[in-house]
């Protein structure tokens, strides 16, 4: 779809449909009460009709408003004026957008993007729209034989700025915020993907494909062979069991000189896990193609980082693997031998995640990263702590973390800092090897972490899980498209683009 800026008065627009908000108890917005002198009070006897009332997604289509130059006004209810904050206002941009594909609109001058939202600009309104927008219209139906789609679907939609001054901020959310859905929607693509096609051989060739559209994005594959040359026991170990077998990717953009380290994002890519030996509950098995959720993400942040163009060098790695139970699986009781020669006592062949992260990590070193960020979808402990709203965010690193942490809060995709204390170390301790893959059922999320902090002393790092949010379950499952949105504003405050400048 596309978006654009203007700035106006909302009588003087020519359009399918204007959208005009109303808060609660019937009160119109600025751009409302334009419309409404210019219609001589038409729009304000409705609402004392009750026709409105002005509630949180209240919708109220209007034909042939008098005077009017549009041929719809859309009225949303915007709820109480001095509540409307962040989550509320992406609600109503998405319920917005869904309406507006059902109205036969083709395009749309939307005022909404002028309301007061708390601790909000015009930057972030504008592009938070644009996001949800994109996501609200997504779908996944690539594999059915009958798509359904609107007969008239929304093309253009068009955010109005209060003031000319703002054309320049709002041009530049758009890019954001269209780059940003474009690496959302193709992380929900891959993760959406069923396991019989989407293998870790699919995953390369999807980043291979990315890779033929811009000149500065190069791919390398490491294959079984090469693992096994470099000792990857690991995360070898983890594959054995499978038909399909492993690959890394290695994405590698350059938008600065070669002298400037890298940025490295390593996302755990089991395209199924079955759990192995250790195998998992039939229920919702069929969800665990998900667990490539942290390749996903970082497929479509290296999407997003391409689009955008930044000025900087960033590589993302793809960690794909499928975790299966086979006569050649590997085993509780397993003692293996990593690619940092450290040793890990398998107790439990569902905690693989860690065991492909811990040589993906190790590799990694050769490029002496700037800083280092995994993200995987790793512990169920996670979503038991966090629930679906936060991904979790546990380094060694203070600057690093905070980062992350403050580009969750721009980019509205939070996270939350959870401890990485040593004293929770002693929890992996083996008596046959130098440590175990399992701390054990408490604080699963920070002993998991507390592991891959073992392969990562030579770099600043921080680790994601992302179990909670990169996944929706139940009747509507599917992916997220979380953390594309964090990754990239983290690239972004990286690259020294702010909002502004």
């Amino acid at each position: 779809m596309e978006f654009n800026v203007k700035s106006g008065s909302p009588e003087k627009q020519r359009s399918a449909c204007i959208v005009v908000g109303v808060f609660e108890p019937r009160r119109l917005s600025p751009a409302a009460e334009q419309l409404d002198q210019v219609s001589d009070g038409y729009i304000s006897n409705l609402l004392r009709r009750g026709d409105l009332e002005g509630k949180a997604g209240q919708m109220l289509l209007l034909h042939n408003v008098p005077n009017i130059l549009s041929e719809r006004v859309l009225l949303v209810g915007c709820g109480k004026e001095r509540e409307l904050d962040e989550r509320q206002y992406k609600q109503i941009i998405s319920k917005t957008i869904a309406n507006l594909n059902e109205t036969g609109s083709m395009e749309a001058v939307c005022f909404l993007s002028e309301l007061h939202v708390k601790a909000r600009d015009t930057y972030w309104k504008v592009r938070q729209a644009v996001e949800a927008a994109n996501s609200s219209l997504y779908t996944f139906n690539q594999l059915k034989t009958k798509k359904e789609e609107p007969r008239r679907p929304l093309r253009k939609l068009v955010f109005n700025v209060p003031s000319r001054r703002e054309l320049n901020l709002g041009e530049r959310a758009v890019k954001h915020g269209l780059a940003v859905a474009k690496g959302v929607s193709l992380c929900r693509d891959a993760a959406n993907m069923p396991p019989n096609i989407c293998t870790p051989v699919w995953l390369a060739e999807q980043a291979e494909q990315i890779a033929e559209q811009y000149d500065n994005l190069n791919i390398e594959r490491v294959d079984r062979d090469a693992m096994a040359e470099l000792g990857m026991n690991a995360y070898l170990a983890v594959s054995q069991g499978s038909a399909n077998p492993p690959m890394m990717t290695l994405m590698h953009y350059r938008g600065a000189s070669d002298d400037k380290a890298p940025i490295v994002l390593v996302g755990k890519g089991l395209t199924f896990d079955s759990g192995g030996i250790s195998i998992k509950p039939s229920e919702a098995m069929d969800e665990m193609k998900y667990d490539m959720g942290g390749a996903a993400g970082v497929l479509g942040a290296m999407q997003s980082l391409a689009e955008l163009q930044l000025p900087i060098n960033v590589i993302g790695v793809l960690a794909g693997c499928e975790n299966m139970p086979d006569g050649k699986a590997y085993r509780p009781g397993d003692v293996l031998t990593t690619m940092s020669g450290q040793t890990v006592e398998v107790l439990n062949t569902d905690a693989e995640g860690r065991l492909v992260l811990c040589d993906a990590l190790t590799y990694v070193e050769r490029f002496n990263p700037d800083v280092v960020v995994d993200l995987a979808t790793l512990t169920g402990a996670c979503v038991i702590a966090l629930g679906a709203h936060a991904s979790a965010v546990l380094s060694t690193h203070n600057p690093l973390a905070h980062e992350l942490i403050n580009a969750g809060e721009q980019s509205s995709d939070r996270a939350w800092r959870m401890p990485l204390w040593d004293e929770y170390q002693d929890m992996l301790d083996s008596p046959f090897a130098d440590m175990t893959n399992l701390g054990g059922r408490p604080a699963g999320t920070i002993t998991a972490a507390c592991f891959l902090s073992r392969f990562t002393k030579k770099y600043q790092w921080a680790h994601m899980d992302i179990a909670g949010t990169a996944w929706q379950g139940g009747k509507n499952k599917g992916s997220t498209g979380r953390p594309v949105p964090l990754l990239t504003q983290f690239l972004l405050s990286r690259a020294g683009e702010v909002a502004g400048e």
